[in-house]
């Protein structure tokens, strides 16, 4: 008998998951009888909707590039719920800037470039460092798995467009060092995936006009609409599910290549 793994009993902790992406995997988490730690900025919707979702729900005020913040998290996991079996990465940052502007004769501020590299991939890779080392310690199944970690990269990572220097780059690091983190976490028994979404409707699409929003929905070949964040969910559990799936990138993207 194969031996596929199921959510429910799993403890997982996924940062950036108050808002968007990351709170669709929440949600789903909770519903389909995990228990979840929401990572989040103390200034995010994290409170409320850990009340909302009960029991099985708890908050942690964090910065993803913060090492007392991330270990606090983990921390709480292990204290409330009494393990961490799951890592999904969805906190991110994103500007949008030319290399140079030719027009204003101004390049690319490299402090923001820093910034989005900073939280995108050590944001990613601090969590990741911190969170196996808790899921190092649980006892392996009958297959010798104790845990998986899910990061998120962006269709960016390959079809970078116009001004997307610094988050291409920073998605791209990400989709770089998940084959060697999950080789160098195969002894323990610890996947390491990343999914790489095309255009989801989160709030960092939903503050764009409806027209520019409806443009970009016409660009995905099918289904030619925007991605639903509990479409990205139901992926992750999908993925936390199956244990054979590891070291990969998997596009999540509706067939769709970015123009430039």
């Amino acid at each position: 008998m194969a031996n596929i793994r199921c959510v429910k009993g799993m403890v997982g902790l996924v940062t950036g998951g108050a808002s968007g992406l990351g709170r669709a995997t929440v949600e789903r988490l909770v519903q389909n009888g995990a228990s979840a730690v929401i990572l989040d900025l103390p200034s995010s919707d994290g409170p409320a909707l850990a009340e909302k979702l009960g029991d099985r729900c708890a908050f942690a005020p964090a910065d993803v590039t913060s090492e007392a913040d991330v270990q606090a998290a983990v921390s709480l996991a292990k204290e409330k719920f009494g393990k961490l079996d799951l890592a999904v990465n969805c906190a991110g940052i994103a500007v949008a800037f030319k290399t140079y502007n030719f027009k204003k004769d101004i390049p690319h501020s490299l402090e923001d470039f820093q910034r989005v590299i900073n939280v995108n991939i050590a944001g990613t890779f601090n969590v990741i460092r911190l969170a196996v080392g808790e899921m190092g310690k649980n006892e392996p199944d009958a297959d010798g798995h104790r845990g998986c970690i899910i990061n998120t990269a962006s269709v960016a990572a390959f079809d970078g467009q116009v001004g997307q220097a610094a988050y291409s780059a920073s998605k791209g690091g990400i989709v770089g060092m998940t084959l060697p983190i999950a080789r160098d976490l195969a002894p323990m028994g610890i996947r390491v995936l990343t999914i790489a979404p095309g255009l989801f409707s989160t709030p960092l699409l939903a503050s764009l006009p409806e027209k520019v929003r409806s443009f970009l929905a016409r660009q995905v070949p099918f289904p030619s609409r925007l991605g639903d964040p509990a479409e990205f969910a139901h992926l992750v559990t999908s993925l936390a599910e199956n244990p054979m799936i590891n070291g990969e990138v998997i596009r999540l993207d509706g067939a769709i290549r970015m123009q430039p």
